[in-house]
């Protein structure tokens, strides 16, 4: 993880690094953080779940992940686009703390600056759902 984030650009590093600790923190026990896709990805790993990722086959299933792309630092977040739950009151929640309009994606949330990034929600969100949790809910997004 270190080595990525000091590859991060100066103009995100210290922000990036800040989220990348909330995340770690927050994040319930079990998922296992790696390197995913180049990002820094938190998943629940094949001990844990045997079948693991569907459209990538024994490959942890992937949960979170922190990426610093050229233009914003970007969390994607699986439990927000299976969930709607989740997805709502995380949107109402930004929309309470933030002065910027949220800039989002199914499951990426993007920030294009450092000044408004909600560390503090971005912590909760990631506390919000256990692998198990995860799991159960991925797995009746495979069903529909």
């Amino acid at each position: 993880m270190h080595a990525y984030i000091e590859q991060v650009d100066e103009k995100w590093r210290d922000s990036f690094a800040k989220l990348a600790d909330i995340v770690a923190t927050n994040i319930p026990d079990g998922f296992e953080q790696t390197m995913t896709y180049d990002m820094i990805s938190y998943v629940v790993p094949l001990s844990s779940y045997p079948k693991g990722y569907h459209v990538t086959p024994n490959t942890p299933l992937p949960f979170i992940s922190l990426a610093a792309q050229k233009r914003h630092i970007a969390v994607y977040h699986m439990g927000i686009y299976a969930d709607n739950a989740l997805l709502s009151w995380f949107q109402e929640e930004y929309a309470k703390r933030v002065p910027t309009k949220l800039n989002m994606g199914k499951s990426c949330i993007r920030f294009t600056s450092t000044k408004n990034i909600p560390y503090d929600l971005i912590g909760e969100l990631v506390s919000k759902m256990t692998p198990a949790q995860w799991v159960t809910r991925y797995e009746g997004e495979l069903i529909k």
